[in-house]
């Protein structure tokens, strides 16, 4: 769990550092930055999307898992955890909207590829730590970055990155037939997807629920396995 952990401290250093300096920098120039990591962020998230060799399973992974995310508002319920944050840190200029709306982002930016998956499974299969540690080190340059313009909610996305990676490593011997090359490439692909619409909100062209889309990376991996059954 070593790597897990200094993954997770990493996002958090990282995005400490970049609400420090977000405090010196005018609304105009973060603004602009805002636009442009929107920018980065649909074109990352177009990179994954050709990770992806099954479109059907693309689609039914992403009707289920809105389906499922809609019934419980995921996107609800993280904005209320915005509001509780808000309420907590007086001091930040974030509201419930963007504190989700960071937490979103960082989260699916740093747990969406294969570096996440594949870090994760070495780590608990055979203890080796590298892939995570290389990771943690892109996630602190990308948590400083992100959190100048999105906010605290990055900084909170340590604890989504931290139960996902640390759910792989303890799972890892029942998760690694599922998790197969094939299977990575499809979550990236589905995962890639809500990157999309992450960037087209950031830079305020749609208001799409990007939250309740997330039960989708759990249900592509799951009919990745049922595929390979028939």
């Amino acid at each position: 769990m070593i790597g897990v952990i200094v993954n997770s401290i990493a996002i958090i250093s990282g995005s400490i550092i970049g609400l420090l300096f977000k405090k010196g920098i005018s609304k105009k120039i973060t603004d602009a930055v805002m636009v442009g990591i929107g920018l980065c962020t649909i074109y990352i998230g177009i990179s994954g999307t050709l990770k992806g060799k099954n479109t059907l399973i693309l689609i039914v992974s992403i009707v289920i898992g809105t389906i499922i995310g809609a019934w419980i508002d995921i996107d609800k319920q993280i904005t209320i955890l915005g509001e509780w944050i808000g309420r907590r840190f007086k001091s930040s200029s974030d509201n419930s909207i963007s504190v989700a709306r960071g937490f979103v982002a960082a989260s699916l930016l740093s747990c969406v590829g294969a570096m996440s998956i594949v870090g994760a499974l070495n780590a608990g299969l055979s203890g080796d730590n590298t892939m995570l540690f290389t990771k943690s080190v892109l996630d602190f340059i990308s948590s400083v970055v992100l959190s100048v313009s999105l906010g605290i909610g990055v900084l909170f996305s340590a604890s989504f990155v931290f139960l996902f990676e640390g759910g792989i490593v303890l799972l890892a011997q029942f998760l690694q037939p599922i998790l197969t090359s094939a299977a990575i490439g499809e979550i990236t692909c589905t995962g890639s997807i809500m990157i999309i619409a992450l960037g087209l909100n950031i830079i305020g062209i749609t208001e799409i629920k990007v939250a309740n889309y997330l039960p989708a990376i759990i249900i592509t991996p799951i009919l990745c396995w049922m595929v390979t059954l028939i």
